[in-house]
């Protein structure tokens, strides 16, 4: 842990709380200090030491810090660090609170986790997001919750030292606990979210909304157009059962409503009902009542889910900030005399691949600026359509059929890269245990049968192992670059205020634009090298200086 003091914190739901030092192993180095303002008492320890702040969940304490106006440089997040270990002894899914923890270190019974908080729109800017959430399990009667958090913090420390991998396993956990800190912080800044700028690209799509509550003018009049072309008088096109009702009788007979399979079909009402779908999308997912939910004071507020995903990836529990289509980003808009710098790690997942399997020919493709156009020359007789569908055929599992000869090339030229994809494929298919580069284990499946069973979902399983070695260590890779990058910015204005997978957005005053460049860029540079040592690859980052999200692409 570097040397960095450990504070242990306990909340009282009140304010307050329990503070407690503990030294480099855990074991405690100080008195317990009860305070009646936990904020004003972290606060007073950040401007000294800025101490690893050790508590159950980022998510329950870190939001009434941040409404009290207090940052924190660093944390252990207890819950976070549980799944992860847990996930590594191949127990994904056990009860991954500071009480359960402790449970299962002393034999005690353990207790469920709380069940997640559902979508809520914030309230103000004290921020519901992490108020309201409800308090986590006791620990038994007669135990010091202090006592406890350092018992499992030291059982923790132990855990990791044990594994494969320590010191990869520790950066995961610092860079999981960082990612809680950026999420929390991201939930609550919120992103520049401009009402009049939403206005004028809503209409420019859907018309002017109804001013009774129902679809917008431009809908109700591709829903007539639509009931018209399938001669269905009343039909609602946002009903699939009804679409595929209406398509029967007009003799389309498809399996399903999704745009992917009414695209393949020849009918002149095919073009109005993918114009219909999308701007339906948009209308519910990113309109006005969407709008009315999840901006408040020109913010964009929604709520994310660091490690939300099985692969490390974030997810959200409300406001669909991950799926936030093109046609509305140019709402998000920098404030005046401020910009948002928006960079996004392009082909991360095969330099991901060439840096994980030590592939000498790979790796020199990676090091260039275009992965695939130097592919393509070496082994694909300059077919970089060809090296693209190798390459991301071998990570995703589609290896038969149109992809089989370019996958054929590919293995030829880069045997290293083909075999650790493979491996990872085979073991998952047998049930093994598949990790990540830094660690984090891919979870068994919610299936009954074994994955040890010849044929379907052993296949499946498989696709999936292949391609989580490198998706998962993608996702290490950004949430290492979000904890340089705002390390780098901490004693500057300019704010997280965005990200999905590999995408970060910054908003910064002028005067800090390029600075926040060369913080992206040389972030960009130092997590390839924390990760990946002195591999010959490199994550180049594109990045650009916009007043909307909108002009970034």
């Amino acid at each position: 842990m570097g040397g960095v003091t450990v504070i242990a914190v306990v909340a009282d739901g009140s304010g307050g709380g329990l503070l407690r030092s503990l030294d480099a192993a855990g074991a405690p180095s100080g008195p317990v200090e009860a305070v009646d303002d936990l904020a004003a008492a972290v606060a007073d320890r950040e401007r000294g030491s800025a101490p690893r702040w050790l508590w159950g969940s980022t998510e329950q304490i870190y939001g009434p810090l941040l409404a009290a106006g207090v940052r924190v440089r660093r944390c252990h997040d207890m819950e976070l660090a549980e799944t992860l270990l847990l996930g590594y002894a191949g127990r994904y899914g056990e009860p991954r609170s500071a009480a359960a923890a402790y449970a299962r270190l002393v034999g005690a019974p353990v207790p469920a986790d709380q069940a997640a908080r559902p979508a809520q729109p914030p309230g103000d800017l004290q921020g519901t997001l992490f108020g309201d959430t409800p308090a986590p399990a006791a620990v038994p009667d007669g135990v010091d919750p202090l006592d406890a958090l350092a018992a499992v913090y030291r059982d923790q420390l132990a855990r990791i030292a044990a594994v494969e991998q320590p010191a990869r396993m520790r950066l995961l956990v610092a860079a999981e606990s960082a990612s809680a800190l950026i999420a929390a912080e991201m939930g609550h800044t919120g992103m520049p979210w401009q009402a009049r700028a939403h206005d004028e690209i809503l209409v420019g799509l859907l018309g002017e909304p109804s001013p009774v509550g129902g679809p917008p003018r431009r809908l109700a009049e591709l829903s007539g157009r639509i009931a018209e072309l399938l001669n269905a008088p009343g039909l609602h096109p946002d009903s699939p059962a009804e679409l595929r009702k209406a398509l029967r009788r007009a003799g389309i007979e498809v399996p399903n409503t999704r745009s992917w399979v009414l695209k393949a079909v020849d009918h002149p009402v095919i073009e109005v009902l993918l114009e219909y779908k999308e701007l339906y999308r948009i209308w519910t997912a990113h309109g006005w009542s969407w709008r009315e939910q999840w901006v408040r004071q020109g913010r964009f507020r929604p709520a994310y889910v660091p490690g939300g995903v099985v692969t490390g990836r974030w997810a959200t529990r409300g406001g669909g900030a991950l799926q936030i289509p093109k046609a509305v980003r140019g709402a998000a808009r920098a404030d005046p005399g401020w910009r948002l710098v928006v960079a996004d790690a392009g082909q991360l997942e095969p330099r991901i691949l060439a840096a994980v399997s030590g592939d000498a020919g790979l790796a020199r493709a990676a090091a260039a600026g275009d992965l695939y156009a130097v592919l393509a020359a070496e082994a694909f007789k300059g077919d970089r359509a060809a090296a693209k569908l190798a390459l991301l055929g071998a990570m995703y599992g589609q290896t038969g059929g149109a992809a089989a000869p370019a996958i054929a090339a590919l293995r030829g030229s880069y045997p290293k890269a083909w075999a650790y994809v493979e491996a990872a494929a085979r073991t998952g298919e047998t049930g093994g245990l598949v990790r990540s580069w830094l660690g984090r284990t891919c979870p068994p499946s919610a299936l009954e049968s074994s994955w040890a069973d010849e044929g379907a979902s052993g296949r499946s399983r498989g696709r999936f192992t292949r391609n989580f070695v490198i998706q998962a260590t993608a996702a290490e890779w950004a949430a290492s670059l979000l904890a340089t990058l705002r390390a780098r910015l901490w004693d500057r204005r300019a704010e997280l205020v965005f990200f999905q997978h590999d995408e970060v957005i910054v908003h910064c005053p002028d005067e800090e634009a390029d600075l926040v460049v060369a913080a992206l860029e040389a972030g960009a540079k130092a997590t390839g090298e924390l990760l990946f040592g002195s591999s010959p690859v490199r994550f180049p980052l594109t990045v650009a200086v916009v007043d909307s999200y909108g002009d970034a692409k």
